[in-house]
């Protein structure tokens, strides 16, 4: 089955934006969540969730489950999968020891490592610019983990290792749409992350409360819908285009932890960001440039 591709910038934008508003909203949720219980049981939960509505969709369309479940490159389905939780789990943890600010400050280089990477797993061409463009990109998040500072933190490179692996997963996103629906991702990074999550999850169970399990419940429903916008983003844009408004995500997040978890704004996290997102705004500028 091969997966109606086309290249619609505004509209892939437009997705990205969303993803962001969705993603800042469950992160703060895990953050609390996290803080209070385990993290592996917490991602198990959301999965279950996840899991549960694909199905549900794939049942739904036309040609139902056999129709949604067929794809000629199921390995890198699963594979996508299982990055993507694993991701999770990262990045839920760096919450919680770091905080959201810095998390995301560090995690919005993401971007920037999609470039880097677009040429070797997509085959699109990425220039000298766009390369220089990366290593400022870089430097902005050398100024936010301040390795030179004092004693190196080494729970500082818990988001990179997030960006890394959220990085690889948009591009094989990007990789299976050229083949597969989004309808056919979705399904898989569903149900590969569930059944990984559930074989770790099921071992750290603790009990809940009320409250807890309505934080949960949101938490279910804003992680389907944040990838399914992600998952529609990669599909009608390229990825060059529409990944420098993935930094939204940090004004979002900010906002969050000031107002809600008491964070801080450090002047060493403002000037990485502003570096960062200079970068990813001048790679979408180039974008449009050769388009």
């Amino acid at each position: 089955m091969i997966g109606a591709q086309r290249n619609n910038v505004r509209l892939g934008i437009l997705l990205m934006v969303g993803s962001t508003i969705v993603f800042a909203l469950q992160d703060g949720i895990s953050r609390h969540l996290a803080g209070a219980y385990n993290t592996w049981m917490v991602v198990m939960i959301r999965y279950w969730f996840f899991a549960a509505f694909v199905i549900f969709l794939a049942a739904r369309s036309r040609g139902g489950l056999r129709a949604t479940t067929r794809t000629e490159q199921p390995f890198l389905q699963i594979f996508r999968g299982l990055l993507l939780a694993g991701e999770v789990c990262v990045a839920i943890y760096g919450f919680t020891v770091l905080g959201l600010i810095q998390s995301q400050a560090v995690f919005i280089c993401y971007p920037l490592l999609v470039a880097a990477l677009s040429g070797p797993v997509l085959g699109e061409s990425v220039g000298w610019r766009r390369w220089v463009a990366i290593g400022i990109g870089l430097v902005g998040v050398m100024i936010i983990l301040q390795p030179g500072v004092g004693v190196f933190n080494l729970a500082a490179i818990i988001p990179l290792i997030s960006a890394l692996m959220f990085a690889l997963y948009g591009l094989l996103t990007r990789y299976v749409a050229r083949r597969d629906t989004a309808a056919t991702s979705f399904f898989w990074t569903g149900v590969a992350g569930a059944v990984m999550m559930s074989a770790i999850g099921i071992w750290f169970w603790e009990p809940m409360t009320r409250p807890d399990w309505a934080w949960m419940s949101l938490l279910c429903v804003m992680g389907a819908l944040g990838h399914w916008l992600l998952i529609k983003c990669y599909e009608v844009a390229e990825a060059g285009a529409v990944q420098p408004f993935a930094y939204f995500h940090l004004i979002w997040a900010s906002i969050l932890g000031m107002t809600v978890f008491g964070e801080v704004l450090r002047n060493n996290i403002l000037i990485g960001a502003a570096l960062i997102v200079a970068a990813g705004l001048f790679t979408l500028w180039r974008e449009r440039v050769k388009g």
